[in-house]
């Protein structure tokens, strides 16, 4: 396993930015700026990155479902979603960050992206480039979390780190309760002891299977993605091993 392997999950609705109102594009761009340069510096200190985006800036899968569009035509919809996503980032980590990067998709688009091979995956990796994983698994009923926990176990990361819109696990909710305490360290059991909610049931059931770490981050924060893509203890830890 290469010790510098990480993949990185991004959340779709993440990207947002800090913008009450939705922004002209279906993303940040300042955000989405911010994101890219920071993977950029990661980058330059020698750590292979490959990223997974959602797509739940533009479209879920599960809420086209709710509101009566057929399971797989929602996830389709979904999937193409973190396409655009996709295409965003890899335009930025390209045009503007100078870095050789490549966009593989799950489901399979060969004018816009190169379909998702695990041993392709891993020899961009180990040629120096970075790699977007869009396009899920490209299976409905799958979610993005799923899709980066398979992606990761895949081409052998060493760590899953899921930035989101939250510093990491809490004891609690801390929108709702003030006293919440963050949980720097926490076993696989502990978090199903206590249902922490780190991801889906299935892309945690993958991880504690093949004993993937996850790291959970805020992706808010100036420089957290860089320190974590570089080995840093943010946010919050999941492993087998206690602290």
């Amino acid at each position: 396993m290469p010790r510098n392997r990480v993949l990185l999950k991004l959340s779709g609705e993440a990207l947002l930015g800090p913008n009450e109102e939705r922004p002209v594009f279906p993303y940040d761009p300042d955000t989405m700026l911010r994101i890219a340069r920071e993977i950029a510096a990661a980058h330059h200190k020698d750590i292979e990155i490959a990223i997974v985006v959602g797509g739940g800036n533009i479209f879920r899968g599960a809420i086209g479902a709710s509101k009566g569009m057929n399971r797989v035509s929602a996830d389709q919809f979904g999937m193409l979603a973190t396409v655009q996503n996709g295409i965003a980032l890899h335009d930025l980590l390209g045009r503007v960050c100078k870095i050789e990067t490549r966009l593989m998709s799950g489901l399979e688009m060969r004018k816009v992206a190169e379909p998702y091979l695990p041993k392709k995956a891993s020899h961009h990796l180990e040629r120096g480039r970075v790699i977007v994983l869009a396009g899920g698994t490209g299976n409905p009923y799958c979610t993005t979390d799923y899709a980066a926990a398979l992606r990761a176990c895949e081409i052998e990361a060493k760590l899953l780190a899921k930035a989101t819109n939250t510093d990491g696990l809490y004891t609690s909710d801390p929108r709702k309760d003030p006293d919440a305490v963050l949980i720097p360290f926490a076993t696989y059991k502990r978090c199903l002891d206590e249902e922490l909610r780190v991801m889906d049931t299935e892309a945690f059931a993958l991880c504690r299977s093949e004993n993937l770490p996850i790291r959970v981050f805020s992706l808010k924060k100036q420089n957290n993605i860089e320190s974590v893509l570089t080995g840093e203890n943010i946010g919050s830890l999941v492993s087998s091993a206690t602290a």
